[in-house]
């Protein structure tokens, strides 16, 4: 028994990823939202929104990388399986993020392409957010699996469901991206950013009720976990506080509180809508089929990638932190990144 619990790194693996995904989420998905409110922005003032991510918005998907080696490593069978059925909106999200980073610098160096490369920008960070939410409504509802290997089409990841998730995320990330030049920016351009995330707000809070009542709808087991006693009564403090937070980021998206306020309430709810996806699947990490443990390498392989991981990791964090530190502040209209 104690030596059971000596070697089982699984919880601590579980936590490596989660917080490499939540930090992705979070950071790369206000700088996507910020890339899609540039294509809505006024002419004027989108000198000004570029250089709100400009400094930070590449280093960003380091945490992508981070959570996808780790669930190589560590649950190969989950990797095995999941990838090849989520394959194409994993490609598509790719090549958007790539197409948006060649958008970001050659529309400083093309003039003559210089409005091509702007709609570039926007329409890569749309694609590549709405491609990240139908990899996860596709995730919540599970893939066709025979054996230990996925057996589906190429095609199953594309459902109502996947597409109500991508538009969900688009959202979400539209709320991050405009507490975010709330943060950074001030007047005309910080007002139109609260009307912005207000509509974005309404959004976000029309596909969590959706998701929370599909969801269940589409697995008995889910439904029973969140609606039967005793766990309803446990869990009950999530939909209250996930309700909660929701009237404090309008209030402070129209002006009450500080101009930090949105962008941490909209943090509120992405932490507690990621809480409740993880609370309706575990400990599954391929839904319906396979748990954690039941997914993972060897013992050995996962503490040869703990001893490493936990050199890198505080690294990212030091590094990460110290850029976001150089460039606090709100900007100055005549100081610019480039």
């Amino acid at each position: 028994m104690m030596n059971a619990l000596i070697v089982d790194l699984i919880p601590v693996w579980v936590v490596i990823i989660a917080l490499s995904v939540f930090l992705y989420v979070l950071l790369d998905g206000f700088d996507l939202g910020v890339g899609m409110l540039y294509g809505l922005a006024p002419q004027k003032d989108r000198p000004m929104i570029m250089n709100a991510i400009a400094p930070v918005w590449d280093g960003n998907e380091t945490w992508l990388i981070l959570g996808a080696v780790a669930l190589l490593a560590v649950f190969p069978l989950a990797f095995a399986i999941v990838i090849p059925a989520v394959y194409f909106p994993i490609l598509i999200m790719l090549l958007a993020l790539v197409f948006r980073g060649l958008a970001f610098e050659f529309r400083f160096e093309e003039p003559r392409l210089h409005h091509f490369w702007n709609r570039g920008f926007a329409v890569g960070s749309a694609v590549a957010a709405f491609a990240q939410g139908a990899v996860l409504g596709a995730f919540i509802q599970g893939f066709h699996v025979e054996g230990r290997v996925f057996a589906g089409s190429s095609w199953d990841w594309l459902t109502p469901f996947s597409v109500m998730t991508g538009l969900a995320l688009m959202c979400g990330y539209g709320l991050l991206g405009a507490g975010w030049l709330i943060i950074k920016t001030e007047g005309d351009l910080q007002a139109w950013a609260r009307m912005m995330g207000r509509r974005a707000l309404i959004g976000v809070m029309l596909a969590i009720s959706a998701v929370s009542l599909w969801t269940p709808a589409m697995d008995p087991a889910i439904a029973a976990r969140w609606f039967t006693l005793p766990h309803a009564m446990w869990l009950a403090p999530i939909p209250l506080a996930t309700g909660g937070i929701a009237i404090l980021c309008w209030r402070a998206l129209k002006g009450h509180g500080p101009d930090v306020l949105p962008f941490f309430a909209g943090l509120g709810l992405f932490l507690l809508s990621y809480l409740g996806v993880a609370i309706s699947l575990w400990p599954m990490i391929v839904p319906h089929h396979y748990t954690l443990w039941q997914a993972s390498s060897a013992v050995g392989t996962q503490m040869f990638l703990l001893i490493g991981t936990l050199v890198l990791l505080p690294v990212i964090l030091m590094y990460t932190g110290w850029s976001y530190w150089v460039f606090r502040g709100k900007l100055k209209p005549d100081v610019g990144y480039h």
